[in-house]
């Protein structure tokens, strides 16, 4: 199952069942779960733990040293949970000592060719990372999040949950869940409808959504905006949710307006 010209550290941790390819090379630090298959010239370095049942690609970079220039050599980390897959040319960074010291991926993510997390990200689980997809530093995207082909997230930028970006998006402000975004800047046009239905949401909870976007992402003034919904907020789990995002974002969230992307 490990290709005799793979070059693994003594150090690593590889447990059973684990396949890895020709070329590549596996740092002291490295964990691997059970049921990994890596494919050729792939490099994973530095204290990196992947889980068990992943699917790497010739060509990932996982766990080199963030591209941080406050970054001294000091000891992080790299998670990535089970059942994701890494394709080709995929780059993830360990953490830095200022943003908590690790990157996380979740599970059961599909993270396509070419793209870039980088440094302190905080990624869940069931997100789909079109190609060539980049997280800035520090950034934190929910579950089952899409984000489209060239999609860039500024630093410190959040992605709520069931969240879509279109192809070419630039977020230079949080996107909350549920909703979609597109252009460059990008600016918020609706609720992930489609997502949702395929996810089995009732009609019901869409439209309490679609109210909550017009009042708190469409609408001017927050404070009369979080008033109006608050009536949702204790019918639908789903609408407190997208209320404690918009509440607790410290960059302001997308507008359907670029000139108001600004809280």
């Amino acid at each position: 199952m490990i290709d005799a010209r793979a070059v693994i550290d003594p150090e690593a941790r590889i447990e059973e069942g684990v396949h890895i390819g020709a070329f590549t090379v596996i740092g002291p630090g490295v964990s691997i779960g059970k049921g990994t298959w890596i494919g050729s010239h792939v490099v994973i370095t530095g204290t990196t733990h992947i889980g068990q049942d992943c699917k790497i690609y010739q060509f990932a970079s996982l766990g080199e040293a963030p591209q941080d220039l406050g970054y001294r050599d000091e000891e992080t980390a790299l998670e990535i949970g089970d059942r994701t897959v890494i394709r080709e040319y995929v780059t993830i960074s360990r953490g830095t000592p200022k943003g908590g010291a690790v990157t996380r991926v979740g599970t059961d993510n599909l993270i396509m060719a070419y793209v870039h997390i980088a440094h302190d990200c905080l990624v869940g689980n069931h997100v789909v990372f079109s190609n060539a997809a980049s997280l800035a530093g520090h950034c934190q995207v929910g579950d089952r999040a899409v984000l489209g082909g060239f999609t860039l997230v500024h630093q410190f930028c959040r992605v709520g949950s069931h969240a879509f970006t279109s192809m070419g998006s630039a977020l230079n402000r949080d996107l909350p869940p549920y909703c979609m975004a597109s252009g460059n800047y990008a600016r918020a046009i609706g609720i992930n409808k489609i997502g949702l239905r395929r996810r089995g949401y009732s009609g019901e909870t869409i439209r309490a959504l679609q109210r909550t976007f017009r009042h708190l992402v469409d609408g001017r003034n927050r404070e009369q905006g979080l008033a109006a919904v608050a009536p949702l907020v204790q019918a639908y789990p789903e609408v407190a949710d997208f209320v404690a995002f918009v509440r607790e974002s410290p960059r302001g969230i997308l507008r359907t307006d670029r000139r108001r992307s600004t809280d």
